[in-house]
């Protein structure tokens, strides 16, 4: 490893602006960096990754044969590490996570296999290679879907309509087909940087809410997803209590009546007994 460093170290730095293999849209500036004795000039840009995706981040397009020395320096949420690699054959890894350099014809990258959120961080790249050297600064996000719901509920005496996009990356965007009525909109995020978004639309009373659909958009999706509202455990037993209440009614109606029916006939029966007349009562 020393080695390595010696290499690295007696190389004078100059800057190329590189964007490799990398499928995000880097916005590239320029940051000085004097932490160590020869100031290196580092190209800083930004990237976004599909959950689950296969990444590929390059530091330059110089061929493998052109290549001397590489180190990747990489930042994480829950810890830091590092992969090196020189033309002697020395090597160096203690992220021990799947990441790994890979060789093309045309380019030396880390692969980051099945992307996920712990992948998300500041990723930087140095590499020497003949004539040159490139250092870059990669800010890596993600790009994770949402899970989707709608539902009907009731508040107060109004139904209303909620559509959720839970736990996206970026915030996805709601939007319903009724446009007569204003919505309510709220959006929250997690501690891990997730967003939740839901969205309340309150029904006119002479409305079918079969008629009624709401459309999320967001950026891992080709193309909208649009859902239909339906009554939920949670809106049904208020249609459930309500009929049990006219139920309990009718019974205690009924109950009176048939009690006052059945003393009248008890004591129709004693009087005609006693009168020997049957039709008494009647």
């Amino acid at each position: 490893m020393r080695e390595m460093m010696w290499i690295f170290a007696v190389i004078i730095f100059s800057v190329c602006e590189t964007w490799g293999l990398d499928t995000g849209s880097p916005q590239s500036t320029l940051m000085l960096n004097t932490s160590s004795s020869a100031p290196k000039v580092y190209v800083v840009r930004n990237a976004s990754f599909n959950l689950g995706s296969d990444v590929g981040l390059t530091c330059s397009n110089e061929p493998r044969s052109e290549v001397m020395f590489v180190l990747w320096k990489i930042e994480l949420k829950y810890k830091q590490c590092s992969i090196a690699h020189n033309n002697d054959g020395q090597s160096e890894d203690s992220c021990n996570d799947g990441k790994s350099l890979r060789y093309t014809p045309t380019a030396v990258y880390l692969h980051i296999p099945n992307f996920s959120n712990d992948d998300v961080g500041v990723y930087q790249c140095e590499m020497v290679y003949i004539g040159g050297s490139d250092a870059h600064k990669i800010n890596v996000d993600i790009i994770a879907p949402p899970s989707i719901s709608a539902w009907l509920e009731w508040k107060g005496n109004k139904m209303v309509a909620v559509c959720k996009a839970e736990r996206g990356k970026p915030a996805a965007s709601i939007s319903w087909s009724h446009l007569e009525n204003s919505s309510s909109l709220k959006t929250w995020s997690g501690s891990d940087g997730f967003f939740t978004v839901e969205s309340h639309l309150e029904l006119p009373e002479n409305m079918d809410p079969k008629n009624l659909s709401c459309t999320v958009r967001h950026t891992y999706w080709e193309e909208e997803k649009t859902l239909v509202p339906k009554l939920t455990a949670a809106t049904r037993p208020h249609f459930t209590m309500m009929s049990i209440r006219i139920v309990v009614i009718i019974v205690a109606v009924l109950a009176v009546i048939l009690f006052f029916a059945k003393k009248k006939l008890r004591c129709c029966g004693v009087a005609g007994r006693e009168t020997h007349n049957p039709n008494l009562c009647w």
